[in-house]
């Protein structure tokens, strides 16, 4: 099986750090990307600068609230790029408000995760979520 490189775009470093465990903990081995901000996630994705050879991801875990640019603008940038939109991007955010997941999917999100405050619960949702998109789901082969 052809590992996914994941991209998680969160400025919080316990989030951060909480997040990648959760991902790497499991049978399917993932390279997780970390970058802290929106602008370094666009670089990253655009392949700018440090991040010239790097592989794109299929998947992006995006905080909504990053400095720089925040998560929703990032999202859109990612759906407005041809080769780019195709990749899942799984919205993460410590707020349950209704108008903020329904931005989120208007621009394009194809998830909305609350990050719960108990870590145990955390692990689960992001366990359950890289199941799905990584294991479940089938999306088209990259060419780039």
């Amino acid at each position: 099986m052809e590992t996914v490189e994941i991209l998680l775009v969160e400025d919080n470093p316990d989030h951060a750090e909480l997040t990648r465990w959760a991902l790497e903990n499991g049978n399917v081995a993932n390279q997780v990307h970390w970058v802290k901000d929106g602008q370094e996630a666009v670089d990253y994705l655009l392949k700018k600068g440090s991040y010239a050879n790097v592989r794109r991801p299929g998947l992006i875990l995006l905080d909504i609230k990053l400095p720089k640019l925040s998560g929703l603008e990032v999202l859109k940038k990612i759906k407005e790029d041809e080769e780019l939109r195709v990749i899942p991007v799984i919205m993460l955010t410590t707020s349950d408000r209704d108008e903020e997941a329904l931005k989120c999917y208007n621009a394009g999100a194809n998830s909305f995760i609350t990050k719960p405050v108990k870590f145990s619960e955390f692990s689960e949702k992001i366990k359950a979520l890289k199941f799905y998109w990584l294991l479940t789901n089938r999306g088209p082969k990259a060419s780039y």
